[in-house]
């Protein structure tokens, strides 16, 4: 398997981003809010886009980290904190312009969940960090990346 890493720092960037983490299994336990260090880090699996353009019988997913940095503030919607094993599904990723160089970013989840991120600026990547071999309709959350997640 070859890592990808993908660098965000404006919209066009992000789309891109966001059609590689569409359908990406994250629970609330492997969302982790670094207020001091202004960063947000979202550990994930996610479908391997390549093998599913190839045409593999056998889909797979990518363990893999996706980090906003420059984050302000993040405030959500519909994630329970509480039920941090709660699977969720992340749909996509939208940055909304404000004053320049700033914005808001929004992580649409399945379900009406929501992350929204106040920003400097768009400063985002998303890492592959190793393979999964589980089905991809049957991958279960990534697991704790920190017990001190608080959004």
């Amino acid at each position: 398997m070859s890592q990808r890493k993908l660098i965000a720092l404006d919209e066009d960037d992000l789309a891109v981003v966001s059609a590689h983490v569409q359908d990406a299994a994250v629970a609330a336990a492997d969302i982790l809010w670094r207020e001091g260090e202004k960063r947000l880090v979202i550990g994930m699996r996610r479908p391997d886009c390549e093998q599913l353009l190839s045409g593999d019988a056998a889909p797979r997913r990518l363990i893999s980290a996706l980090r906003f940095d420059r984050v302000l503030a993040c405030r959500s919607r519909g994630i329970d904190i509480a039920a941090p094993d709660r699977a969720l599904t992340l749909l996509g990723i939208e940055f909304h312009p404000a004053q320049a160089p700033g914005g808001s970013v929004l992580l649409l989840f399945s379900d009406g969940g929501m992350l929204r991120l106040e920003v400097e600026c768009l400063e985002c990547e998303l890492a592959d960090l190793a393979s999964d071999h589980t089905d991809v309709a049957a991958a279960p959350p990534v697991g704790d990346l920190s017990a001190d997640a608080d959004i």
